[in-house]
């Protein structure tokens, strides 16, 4: 009962967010430009799409956060060894994120408006960096565990 009520909701939790998703990448693609004469045309909605962006990534590392410690904390009391590997899980994912911020390029960039220019520092060029480093990272992660999965559950026959 439990599985299928979890199923439902991440299976709800990604179509709504795919959605949205979708509807602010079209709204950033079919906006329009904020001054058509100018050099470095600037999107509309580029605010927005950065925001849903953020919002997104701070959802996931929130999330992966919360549900280590939910796992580590039920595991403890059954068996300590998977307890010890979900945080080795929590412990890599945090060090992956320090790695991925010290390889982030902090030279500012050129070109951008002046309101852009506050978020033109190298602390937030580094987490932007880290951000799309790691998601980089993640992605190759997963396919890596579906294929596998999918080989071990074809051998498995």
């Amino acid at each position: 009962m439990a599985v299928t009520k979890i199923r439902k909701i991440s299976s709800w939790t990604l179509l709504i967010s795919s959605i949205i998703s979708v509807i602010v990448l079209v709204m950033f693609y079919t906006g329009g430009v904020v001054d058509p004469a100018a050099e470095m045309k600037e999107p509309i909605y580029t605010e927005l799409l950065l925001n849903w962006t953020y919002v997104l990534f701070f959802a996931t590392i929130a999330c992966t956060v919360l549900m280590a410690l939910w796992q580590f904390a039920g595991a403890l009391k059954h068996d300590a060894k998977s307890a010890l590997m979900s945080l080795l899980v929590l412990v890599l994912f945090v060090a992956m994120l320090g790695v991925t911020y010290s390889m982030g390029d902090a030279t500012p960039l050129t070109g951008l408006n002046a309101d852009s220019q506050v978020y033109n520092t190298a602390g937030w060029l580094k987490i932007t960096d880290m951000w799309i480093y790691s998601t980089y990272i993640l992605i190759a992660l997963i396919l890596i565990v579906a294929v596998l999965g999918s080989v071990k559950k074809i051998l498995n026959k």
